[in-house]
């Protein structure tokens, strides 16, 4: 940032217009392929104001891109990844047909996890739905080998030294009985690797299926596997207080 004015590097500018890869469009810039303000620049990292600046690839101007904000519903057996798949492990792309903009995941989920997901255009937002200095909180319903008794989930609730330190859920709460199976609802802050799953196999509860259902104040509500829709204005507003970006 410099003088109150958002400064943005033109290859990361580039691919927010959709023309390519940040990769790539170093290249075109090496290439002598990119003008601003009517001259070419060369140079790499060079910076630009986006509301200012106007920007040409091969004598085309660009136009920043709008804003976009999606909730997915990743179905099972996607990988959390806009691009190429690996072997017969499937991207997100194909559920995302219909969208111009160059959206990107602002979170994870696993292969075998399913349920909500935000993409987003929007790097701020994205970053701080990551950070975990705003304890965004994610909710989850866990199908679990076994039947969980009410000792367990006052146990779960108190917290659990795992290897990579000690973790506590916001909540747990028993859902119901799946005949020997249960079904949890288990809210964590925290967003570290297989949280879910580690946590539970601690207690004894092998994780069989795992939905994400809310990520803050977005629910995935009645959206089907595979399918996505935008947020409303509300939404946007309300995970954007939520996250400190508004007041």
């Amino acid at each position: 940032m410099e003088g109150g004015t958002l400064l943005v590097r033109l290859n990361k500018y580039l691919s927010m217009c959709g023309v390519t890869s940040r990769r790539k469009a170093d290249q075109l810039i090496k290439e002598g392929r990119v003008k601003v303000n009517g001259l070419v620049v060369r140079e790499l990292g060079y910076k630009i104001d986006p509301h200012r600046d106007t920007v040409e690839v091969d004598g085309k101007v660009l136009k920043p891109p709008r804003k976009r904000y999606i909730a997915l519903y990743k179905p099972c057996c996607y990988l959390t990844a806009i691009g190429r798949g690996v072997g017969d492990k499937k991207p997100l792309d194909e559920l995302l047909k219909g969208i111009p903009e160059r959206v990107f995941p602002a979170g994870r989920l696993d292969y075998n996890a399913e349920g909500l997901l935000i993409l987003t255009n929007d790097g701020e937002l994205a970053n701080r739905i990551l950070h975990p200095r705003y304890k965004l909180p994610k909710v989850y319903k866990v199908l679990v080998r076994g039947k969980v008794e009410q000792a367990t989930l006052k146990r779960m609730l108190e917290g659990a030294q795992l290897l990579d330190g000690f973790a506590k859920p916001q909540d747990v709460k028993f859902l119901r009985y799946e005949g020997e199976n249960t079904w949890l609802q288990i809210t964590f802050t925290i967003g570290r690797k297989h949280i879910v799953k580690r946590y539970c196999a601690h207690f004894g509860h092998k994780v069989l299926r795992l939905i994400r259902i809310a990520i803050g104040p977005i629910r995935l509500g009645k959206l089907s596997p595979g399918k996505w829709r935008d947020l409303t204005l509300q939404e946007v507003t309300e995970l954007k207080k939520a996250v400190g970006m508004l007041n």
